[in-house]
């Protein structure tokens, strides 16, 4: 074997080994990353109102027949306002995020109205454990995630906003929630929502592709309890980064597909 031939092969062999590490990492060649592998929770830490983090009160949060699961046949038939977050343990700042969900069942008999068949991915939020015990939702800026009734309108990847505000053509917003222009999604079906992200600046919903919402400059509500322990200088509100959790509000619900894919800043 010649000098050159051996160079290729050392050359070849260092790109095999670098796509394997990427592959066994949870990262494929197209770039998205799995966050979760279908097995159990690695890489999540849960956060229950009234619970210290970590602690997946009632096993709320769990994994059958590789889905993450969110259930209550522990809570003894009553919810209680134990909202709950799942956090993966690693923040972004850039990427595009996509998951498929569901919501199944019946909602917990003392859940909020509001709470029926509700669900939401937090983003560029506060970490697990720098909430309260009795927090009951991270200082983030929730995609929220509903199920349709048998008849009426019902939007889902609306914009809300817990400890937050945004920007959208051009104008601070400072009520909790905005709709989207999505079509209502009825029953158990499946639906594939995706948020795309880029640090201080652009955020897009997205429903199977189609985009359903955008806006922009998310920060820190000076004016939120919650809120003001984060904000390190006043003249500085705009959030670039922070972690994704999953909800948990009272109507048992499913997640599967779960990746992420980060982008150039």
């Amino acid at each position: 074997m010649t000098l050159r031939s051996v160079s290729l092969l050392a050359a070849i062999t260092s790109v095999a080994l670098v796509s394997l590490a990427r592959l066994s990492a949870g990262q494929t060649d197209s770039g998205w990353i799995t966050m979760f592998n279908g097995k159990d929770l690695s890489g999540w830490t849960p956060k229950i109102r009234g619970y210290a983090s970590g602690e997946n009160f009632a096993n709320t949060f769990r994994v059958k027949d590789g889905i993450l699961e969110v259930n209550y046949d522990g809570y003894g038939g009553k919810f209680k306002d134990r909202f709950g977050h799942l956090f993966f343990n690693t923040e972004f700042s850039n990427y595009i995020m996509q998951l498929d969900y569901r919501f199944t069942g019946e909602q917990m008999p003392d859940g909020a109205g509001w709470a029926w068949r509700n669900s939401g991915i937090m983003i560029h939020g506060q970490s697990a454990k720098s909430m309260g015990k009795d927090q009951d939702f991270p200082v983030s800026v929730e995609v929220q995630l509903l199920g349709g009734p048998k008849e009426g309108v019902r939007h889902t990847l609306n914009m809300c906003s817990p400890g937050t505000n945004i920007v959208r053509d051009g104008k601070l917003i400072t009520q909790h929630c905005v709709d989207s222009d999505s079509e209502t999604y009825r029953g158990d079906q499946w639906v594939k929502a995706e948020v795309e992200v880029h640090g201080k600046g652009l955020i897009i919903h997205r429903i199977n592709g189609k985009e359903v919402m955008r806006y922009e400059q998310a920060q820190y509500d000076p004016k939120d309890a919650n809120a003001k322990p984060l904000i390190k200088d006043p003249n500085q509100l705009l959030i670039d980064h922070g972690t994704i959790s999953l909800q948990s509000e009272s109507h048992p619900c499913e997640f599967k597909n779960v990746r992420i894919k980060q982008l150039k800043s």
